[in-house]
């Protein structure tokens, strides 16, 4: 079956944090950040006989690399917090097109844990019982 291509939403469709977001997430990913990243660490170190590892060639990393995670964490439960409202509405669909699914597990993470757990024996008691059937 062929792919269709992503249908991707027009630019003011999405905020310009959501952008940013998902810009900067897309970067972060990448290989080449990383290894950018190990370059960046090299450099300092290699720099510390140069400055006599003193205090400000110390506070140069420790903050910077303070402010770059401070920053990213935000960046990242943006995209984790799209993501997961995307595919909970994904499987919300998925759900309400099967016949016989179980409507009330639509909204499942809106539960508190117990009755999560609830839910998650009853699943496993029928995979158990598969299995035995299995047998």
């Amino acid at each position: 079956m062929p792919k269709t291509p992503r249908r991707r939403l027009p630019q003011s469709d999405r905020s310009f944090f959501t952008r940013l977001s998902q810009h900067v997430s897309h970067w972060a990913g990448k290989p080449q950040t990383f290894f950018a990243a190990m370059v960046l660490i090299v450099i300092w170190a290699l720099s510390g006989p140069f400055f006599g590892y003193n205090d400000t060639w110390q506070l140069v990393i420790n903050t910077s690399t303070t402010i770059v995670t401070f920053l990213m964490v935000f960046i990242i439960q943006n995209s984790q917090n799209r993501d997961t409202a995307a595919m909970q509405i994904k499987l919300d669909e998925l759900i309400l097109k099967l016949e016989g699914a179980r409507e009330e597990l639509l909204d499942l993470e809106e539960l508190d844990e117990e009755k999560i757990e609830r839910f998650r024996n009853e699943f496993e008691e029928m995979a158990a019982q598969a299995r035995r059937i299995l047998r």
